[in-house]
């Protein structure tokens, strides 16, 4: 993992430790594993799944009941990300504070980092 040892990786507000330990515990889930993938108009974008298990390589942060695993290839780009949940009038949704994503797009669903293109090139080159 990338960072200082010792030091969670992500934050998780108190409203986002409660919407994923509701969903973990309705949905009898070992906890919610958070990716990146290619794709949006800024380029990336975050993928959100419940999982049974942690895989290897996956980082696993354990917060008050909530548990959140970091996908390998996720972990460089969501170091010192705060997971909130915001409640609004129209839509509820888990919503990420990560300093290392330079542009979004216009509907907050897809992002940009610095250097990505050299960053996940040799994700592309393993498939």
């Amino acid at each position: 993992m990338f960072g200082i040892p010792g030091q969670s990786p992500v934050t998780i507000t108190p409203a986002a430790v409660r919407q994923i330990r509701k969903l973990m515990e309705r949905d009898n889930r070992f906890g919610l594993k958070i990716g990146i993938k290619k794709g949006g108009c800024a380029g990336m974008e975050y993928t959100m799944d419940y999982v049974d298990a942690a895989e290897t390589n996956d980082e696993v942060v354990e917060q008050d009941g909530a548990r959140v695993l970091i996908a390998p290839m996720a972990q460089m780009f969501l170091f010192g990300t705060e997971i909130d949940y915001e409640t609004a009038l129209l839509e509820s949704a888990f919503k990420f504070r990560n300093p290392n994503v330079t542009d979004a797009c216009g509907c907050g669903e897809s992002i940009k980092f610095k250097d990505v293109e050299e960053l996940t090139a040799g994700q592309d080159a393993q498939g």
